[in-house]
This record gives C-alpha cells, sequence and structure tokens, in this order.
C-alpha cells in the first residue's frame, strides 16, 4: 500500500530519531530527513528506501538559525506537504554551570529551543491552513524536573514540553495532533556528545532505556492523539514522585544521580 505523506524527522541518523524513521518507512511514510552530515543521511536513506518508499536528505547544521530557515525554504521549493514534523534533534552540555564553556551552551539553546521553534512555527502555519498534521516533539523526563549538572539542557526540555503543551491547547479545535515524548536516560549517542560519560547515571548501561522503545512509545501516542507521553514504567515512577516532592529535593536527587562517579559526597 503506497502512501504519499511525509515525514519530516531531523537528527534521522542516529538514537530515536533514526528509530522513529524506521517506525515511519515501515508504515510507508514517505521521509525527509534531516542531519548535519551527508554521508551519514545517504546511508540511512538507503536503508530506509528499502522499504519502497521516497526519502530526500537535508545536510543542515540546525544550530545555525540561518540554516534552519533555509531548510524550511528547501523544503517549500520541492512543493512537498509535510504532514508530520518530528523535533528530534536535541543536545546537551555536562558539567556545571559556572564551569560551562557560555558558547557551548548558546548553541545547545540554539537546537533545543531555537531550531525547534522555527520548524514547528514553520511547519504549523501550513498545517493550520489545510486543518490537518501532526507535531511530535521530544522533550524529557528532564522537562519535568531541575537538573544540576546539566542544568541548561533542563531548562530547554522544560521549555520544549511548555511550547508543546500551550501549542496543542491553540489548535485542540483543529484536525492537528501536538504530541510530546518525555524520554529518560536513552542508550544513545547523547551522553558522549554531552561529555557525561563519567556522571553516576551512565554508569548502568542496563538502566538505559532502548532507543527503538522509546520511539515506539512516542509513535503509538502521536498516531492515537495524545498530549504527552512518558516513555518507560520507570520515568512514569520517577516523575510522578517529583510532582509530590519539594523542588529542593528533586535537585538534591538529580544532582545526586548526575554528578560524576568520582565526586565526593
Amino acid at each position: 500500500m503506497s502512501n504519499t505523506k511525509y515525514a519530516l524527522i531531523t537528527g534521522a541518523t542516529s538514537g530515536i530519531g533514526y528509530e522513529l524513521a524506521k517506525l515511519f518507512a515501515k508504515d510507508n511514510y514517505n521521509l525527509i530527513i534531516v542531519s548535519r552530515n551527508q554521508q551519514q543521511l545517504d546511508i540511512t536513506a538507503k536503508e530506509l528506501q528499502e522499504n519502497g518508499i521516497d526519502v530526500i536528505t537535508f545536510a543542515k547544521d540546525l544550530f545555525n538559525r540561518n540554516e534552519v530557515f533555509s531548510l524550511c525554504e528547501d523544503v517549500k521549493l520541492t512543493g512537498i506537504q509535510v504532514d508530520v514534523l518530528v523535533n528530534d534533534a536535541g543536545q546537551g552540555a555536562y558539567g556545571l554551570f559556572q564551569d560551562n564553556d557560555i558558547e557551548r551552551e548558546l548553541k545547545i539553546i540554539d537546537l533545543n529551543i531555537g531550531a525547534l521553534t522555527i520548524l514547528t512555527k514553520h511547519f504549523l502555519k501550513e498545517m493550520v491552513a489545510r486543518n490537518d498534521g501532526k507535531i511530535l516533539n521530544l522533550a524529557s523526563i528532564a522537562s519535568e524536573t531541575p537538573g544540576p549538572w546539566q542544568a541548561v539542557y533542563h531548562g530547554t526540555k522544560a521549555y520544549v514540553l511548555s511550547l508543546t503543551e500551550a501549542i496543542r491547547e491553540e489548535v485542540k479545535d483543529t484536525n492537528i495532533t501536538v504530541t510530546a515524548l518525555l524520554p529518560g536516560a536513552t542508550d544513545t549517542d547523547f551522553f558522549n556528545k554531552a561529555g557525561m560519560q563519567n556522571a553516576k547515571i551512565v554508569q548502568d548501561k542496563e538502566s538505559l532505556s532502548n532507543p527503538a522503545d522509546v520511539a515506539k512509545d512516542g509513535y503509538d501516542a502521536l498516531m492515537s492523539g495524545d498530549d504527552k507521553i512518558i516513555s518507560g514504567f520507570k520515568n512514569k515512577l520517577m516523575v510522578g514522585m517529583s510532582h509530590i516532592t519539594p523542588d529542593t529535593v528533586v535537585a538534591h536527587n538529580m544532582n545526586e544521580m548526575q554528578k560524576p562517579v568520582d565526586q565526593k559526597d
């Protein structure tokens, strides 16, 4: 069965974004995949095309605001209607806020908040005009808690969740679905890129979520029209507890989980 629908996915060559791309491909969605690395995009596209779908690639550096705007224009020039937008691309920076490089943190804000906001606004306008579409934004259980050692990352994800829930309310009388996916610590390249290999939370590989399971939770929630999904029972429990625990205690608990293994108590 062929499907003329297109899903645009950022961060589609690895981790949760890659697993989401596979799920859309399996459901016969054509894909527009975005990443910084053209070589990796080509490898991923070739693999996804085995599902008999069309895959278009755009190599864009989403840390750069101009490249995000140019992505919107480039997609418009193809004449393709984006039926589903998946904002997956995101990164963190590990360390104490006082010590971390400000330029690195500003780039993370540009990616996690800036790029997501630009893409969401651009494609939401098109969806509103035709009264149809779906948006999946990657938040995190980090959006629900303060995050010592990852203060900026947690802050950006709180923004993503808040923005997603606000937009959902604004378009509730339309045929547009806006869903937030909240994974916990997941076995992806995130920790490597964030320089977090020494963090306590990363030491027990067995406790990390499988990106394929997280993607399936997000995909099912989006297709069901859910407002948000916390992926994994343990993470649901943790977020539930954080809602009835004072913020100072939640922040302390996160500090204990995220501090380096060699950090003295």
